[in-house]
């Protein structure tokens, strides 16, 4: 396994719901620090590593939380009552494995409900909604999960491992949505090693954006960035029963641009010198838009007097649920199109930009 694997591998495996994401950060200080001028925390938790002293600030975000949930209550037959943190559609949750993370130790459950077996016609039509669902344990009372170490508050991350496909492009784990993020912004970190680059690189993961893009907010407040990127997935439309007006993006066809989304009009002097570069070094890229949903761009773009920002994609398929795909090619067109982006982000550049 390449390096890009394991750090891919790291990233996703490690757990980190909002608002608990300090693995995450552990493993990008892991893989980044060597290349960095600096690495620091805001006082959420956002990961900060900083490349260069001197020119405009370009900020790279991606967020290190991921979708799971959080214990709220033991019932007094020892099954667990939860709340979701982050976008789950229930369907995708029931009968799936879930680790279960406690002061002394990992748990493994799986999420539970009535069988259909004793579901009367009706209540087969509907789906099961998640305030009816529980987390079995093997306990046999409240007692007895206590004892295994169990308390509310405590995090719940899907159970599923980073596995290279048979084709060997295709990546699989949970939480891609958005590790893609963090790997980019420790790479572009690191892939300027070599390069001589006229600004100072910012990049980061940030954290509870599943919940409110928070981290991105205190993050942007830290650096107070000229230029913004939230680098994310793209949700994928390759796959049957998806409309193209519905979803775009292709795996292996290259990175996406953000043409919109609910909290963001993209800068539209920063998306064409994006597009621009991506054709002058013959990078593919593809575009889309979302029309629910927000990015951390939501918050940089309106930091100080405002940093003009874009989203940039990786396509995944079945974000939000236990597990996901991605194109390595995709991946790694994003590295160099960011990279690329980067050398050529000089403060004469950048005031273009800003200039209206």
């Amino acid at each position: 396994m390449d390096r890009t694997l394991e750090l891919l591998r790291d990233l996703t495996e490690a757990p980190g719901v909002p608002g608990q994401e300090s693995a995450v950060s552990d493993v990008m200080r892991k893989y980044v620090e060597s290349y960095a001028t600096e690495v620091s925390q805001d006082n959420l938790g956002s990961f900060i590593a900083r490349k260069g002293e001197h020119g405009p600030k370009i900020m790279i975000a991606g967020h290190m939380d991921e979708v799971g949930f959080m214990i709220t209550m033991i019932t007094k037959e020892g099954f667990l009552k939860f709340q979701t943190l982050g976008g789950w559609w229930e369907q995708v949750m029931l009968a799936q494995r879930v680790v279960v993370k406690t002061r002394k130790g990992d748990l493994t459950g799986v999420i539970g409900s009535k069988p259909p077996h004793i579901l009367s016609s009706e209540e087969r039509k509907k789906p099961v909604e998640h305030n009816q669902m529980f987390i079995d344990i093997g306990a046999s009372s409240e007692e007895e999960a206590k004892e295994m170490g169990v308390r509310p508050g405590d995090p719940v991350i899907p159970d599923s491992k980073f596995e290279v496909m048979a084709n060997e492009k295709i990546l699989l784990s949970k939480a891609f949505d958005n590790r893609v993020g963090c790997a980019l912004a420790v790479d572009v970190i690191a892939s300027l090693a070599e390069e001589s680059h006229p600004n100072t690189v910012y990049g980061v993961g940030t954290v509870q954006e599943e919940v409110g893009l928070r981290g991105a907010l205190t993050s942007s407040q830290v650096i107070q960035p000229d230029i913004g990127f939230a680098v994310e997935v793209a949700i994928a439309g390759d796959m049957p029963g998806v409309k193209p007006e519905e979803a775009q993006s292709k795996l292996g066809k290259g990175p996406v641009i953000l043409l919109y989304d609910a909290s963001m009009v993209p800068h539209v002097k920063l998306r064409d010198f994006v597009v621009d570069v991506a054709e002058e070094v013959g990078i593919p890229i593809q575009f889309d838009a979302m029309a629910r949903g927000g990015t951390d761009a939501g918050r940089m773009h309106l930091i100080g007097p405002g940093a003009p920002s874009l989203v940039i994609g990786v396509p995944s398929r079945y974000i939000h649920s236990h597990v996901s795909f991605i194109h390595r090619d995709d991946y790694e067109n994003a590295v160099k199109l960011m990279t690329e982006v980067i050398k050529r982000l000089d403060q004469e550049t950048v005031e273009k930009i800003k200039g209206f």
